[in-house]
């Protein structure tokens, strides 16, 4: 796999194309991912995962986002901001493959280089907040090496 990097910028570029520009997923793909990540097939299907799942799961993820930023209105957020939110999420609840903290750290990366100045700690803060609920709910189901995290009197 090249780079779940360069992937997940792709996808985020794809669902700002989907989300503002009104482009259908299978254009994007075609024109932002396939084009980007050229024949690295493992991150192109990461992307096209991680575009569907976030695009189709918008209004649930929206919710929780919304849940989770008092006194605030989600439509009032940075765009970009909002974006990163829904794909981190996308990846928490839909990648069992994929660590919660390396969701948390590749948005808070996104988030500092395509949005404002405090996005980055804005990001980090509420993806925290939703994976602590998550976690005391029983929404994260992680997979494999490395991924179930345990605590040192366990």
């Amino acid at each position: 796999m090249q780079n779940r990097r360069a992937a997940r910028e792709a996808a985020l570029k794809s669902i700002y194309a989907v989300e503002v520009g009104g482009n259908s997923t299978q254009d994007v793909t075609k024109l932002i991912i396939k084009h980007t990540l050229k024949d690295d097939t493992d991150s192109i299907k990461f992307a096209e995962k991680l575009l569907l799942s976030t695009v189709d799961q918008k209004l649930v993820l929206d919710e929780i986002i919304q849940k989770h930023i008092n006194n605030w209105e989600i439509n009032r957020l940075a765009m970009m901001d909002k974006l990163v939110l829904r794909m981190a999420i996308s990846e928490f609840l839909n990648f069992d493959d994929v660590p919660t903290k390396v969701s948390i750290n590749e948005a808070i990366e996104l988030a500092k280089s395509y949005s404002t100045r405090k996005s980055g700690n804005f990001v980090n803060g509420i993806l925290d907040a939703i994976l602590t609920d998550f976690k005391n709910e029983g929404k994260i189901n992680k997979k494999g090496r490395g991924l179930i995290e345990t605590s040192a009197s366990e």
